[in-house]
């Protein structure tokens, strides 16, 4: 690994960690942010599922910047926009007011992945793919570790709002990026050799050719997307803190303890996707998450939730850590900027009503959150592994511009 293909991942990664940093001070604080504005817990996971919803409009537009001008501009543009709106949500006066901006944060959010990965995936050499795969999209526990630190510092002093003005930093990033990353080379190479970037005409007939392509990856990340999110939105204020009564430093702590397993269970097999291939490595994890269910919303001790709590997210993450790689090995050549990370947010999007699903059927059984986040997480292992299982794979594509797609 060169300096510039360091830098280019490290852009990439902490673009994403800060994603997830701003958009889990919110989960951290779901039941704050009802009790401020004099609603329920649902009327909040509202604010949760359209920022889901707006990820793919995120994706699109930054994916199309990507293509045609470089990763480098459009990651630059994601970070601002999701970073300013952080900002505006702490002064957020109405819960209307609250919501509509949670929703444009998706859209910013909803870029930096596929632009991100892309220009990591296509800077570093192929060997690495999988390790780095799995450091790159740990990036997102790496952020919801940030944002549970935050909450046990800040809250207590700053409350919520003041959590979310601590979450327009990574405005800074672009600094960084702007100064100390070059742009993707094969992007560059493929440019120079067009004369031009793709054009959106080139989008829609490349999409309109491998849609087969297209909408398996589309179920693989709604499937991808519906198991984690079942296990982590709803998890932290709503059971721990609501539903267990536990007290905001100690759901902190295990959120810390549990993040540090995420992260080092999609780093493990990230890793290992490497050598036995990313479909056995994704079914592997997720099916290997279901024997934690009990001991993960089960246990009658702080101690035996944490322990299932760890447990739970090394396997989720663990699944999540092949992405990266596997969703640019798989992508058209010429809208990696766009492809991966459509899919991705269509996926999410087709996932986005399960943290809302979640709260609307614990708050009908009385709060009990236990009932609804066990069976999601079941299901949704199942379904994962089967669907990543029935896919194709490309391990090692080659990324080169005269490259022939897979």
């Amino acid at each position: 690994m060169t300096g510039p293909q360091w830098r280019s991942f490290v852009a990439a990664y902490l673009g994403w960690t800060l994603d997830a940093f701003d958009f889990f001070l919110l989960v951290m604080v779901v039941g704050h942010v009802a009790e401020t504005f004099g609603t329920k817990i649902p009327a909040i996971a509202l604010a949760i599922t359209l920022t889901l919803a707006m990820r793919p409009v995120g994706a699109l537009l930054f994916g199309i910047l990507a293509d045609r001008c470089g990763r480098r501009p459009a990651l630059m543009a994601s970070i601002l926009l999701y970073a300013a709106v952080e900002l505006l949500s702490a002064f957020a006066p109405t819960l209307g007011t609250f919501i509509a901006l949670r929703a444009v944060f998706g859209i910013g959010m909803g870029g930096v992945w596929g632009v991100g990965a892309s220009l990591a995936m296509e800077s570093v050499p192929a060997g690495t793919r999988g390790l780095l795969s799995g450091i790159l999209q740990e990036g997102y526990p790496a952020g919801y570790l940030l944002a549970a630190l935050t909450y046990g510092l800040v809250y207590p002093h700053f409350g919520w709002r003041g959590m979310f003005v601590v979450g327009s930093l990574p405005a800074f990033l672009v600094v960084f990026i702007r100064m100390g990353v070059k742009e993707s080379p094969v992007w560059t190479e493929g440019r120079a050799r067009q004369g031009a970037g793709p054009r959106g005409a080139g989008m829609w007939a490349t999409l309109r050719a491998r849609w087969p392509l297209f909408l398996y990856m589309v179920a693989l990340m709604a499937a991808f997307n519906g198991f984690s999110h079942g296990t982590q939105d709803l998890y932290p204020s709503a059971f721990l803190e609501k539903q267990r009564g536990l007290a905001p430093a100690t759901v902190a702590r295990i959120a810390v303890l549990y993040n540090l397993a995420a992260i080092t269970g999609g780093i493990l097999f990230g890793a290992i996707s490497q050598r036995i291939g990313r479909r056995r490595a994704i079914a592997i994890s997720a099916l290997l998450a279901i024997p934690m269910i009990p001991v993960w919303v089960g246990s009658s001790s702080v101690a035996g939730l944490a322990v299932g709590a760890v447990l739970m997210q090394f396997f989720v993450q663990g699944a999540w850590g092949v992405v990266p790689a596997h969703l640019n090995e798989l992508s058209p050549r010429a809208l990696r900027g766009t492809f991966p990370g459509f899919a991705y947010q269509l996926g999410n999007f087709a996932a986005s009503y399960i943290p809302r699903l979640q709260a609307v059927v614990a708050e009908s059984r009385g709060g009990d959150y236990s009932f609804s986040l066990g069976w999601v997480v079941g299901i949704g292992a199942v379904v994962l592994a089967v669907v990543a299982l029935a896919g194709p794979e490309a391990r090692d594509a080659d990324f080169t511009p005269g490259a022939a797609d897979t």
